[in-house]
């Protein structure tokens, strides 16, 4: 049996972006990528690192795993705990998995103290979350339906009222139709669809799976 807890929705980067930040001169350019493992993370650091070899600081911080099993951070140089643990909190804050951010910092000559350098690479981190593309994963089942064609206006329009997209429609002797259901709907629609066919939609419900919307 699955906890309940890894059946909650997390969120992904579809599409990675950066920003910029400055702070008393000292400028924070914070790098977000969509990342699959450790090694993907890995290399996506160091790629930040060659690319601004000349900068300060490199700091980072990675979530990896639908329930952020693996979790990691580094200041860099910085003071303990002044930017790789403010990065990951705001990565922990977000309910994103599965990526990495990367927040260079070019010293501007003015020393920031503690509670600044936390603040600048909080704030640079929200900005890089903001100028990306992120989409919400959830967790459900995929339903395959096959019935005939007086069937099928039905189910699209049970489905429609639910805000469910259909996926394919195979038209042939009979209707196939593929559709994601969120885990808490499943039974609901089976059973609304089995009543709007009079039991004659024939459902084939798949393990759980997880899925965009």
């Amino acid at each position: 049996m699955e906890s309940n807890h890894s059946l909650e929705p997390y969120k992904i980067i579809e599409r990675g972006g950066s920003a910029e930040i400055e702070e008393k001169k000292s400028r924070f350019i914070a790098h977000v990528a969509a990342v699959n493992n450790e090694e993907e993370a890995l290399a996506f650091i160091e790629a930040k690192k060659k690319q601004f070899w000349d900068a300060r600081h490199n700091c980072y911080a990675y979530i990896l795993g639908e329930q952020g099993q693996t979790m990691r951070y580094s200041d860099d140089g910085e003071p303990s705990g002044t930017a790789g643990k403010p990065i990951l909190e705001v990565l922990i804050g977000s309910g994103i998995r599965n990526l990495v951010v990367v927040v260079t910092r070019y010293f501007g000559g003015t020393l920031l103290g503690t509670g600044g350098l936390v603040r600048a690479y909080t704030k640079a981190t929200q900005a890089g979350l903001a100028a990306s593309d992120i989409r919400t994963m959830c967790c459900g089942h995929e339903l395959t339906i096959v019935t005939d064609y007086n069937g099928i206006g039905k189910v699209q329009y049970l489905l429609g009222s639910r805000g469910i997209p259909t996926g394919e429609v195979d038209y042939g002797e009979q209707v196939t139709i593929s559709v994601n259901i969120p885990y808490e709907e499943k039974d609901a629609v089976v059973n609304e669809i089995t009543e709007a066919t009079a039991g004659k939609a024939k459902i084939t419900v798949s393990d759980i799976v997880y899925f965009m919307r």
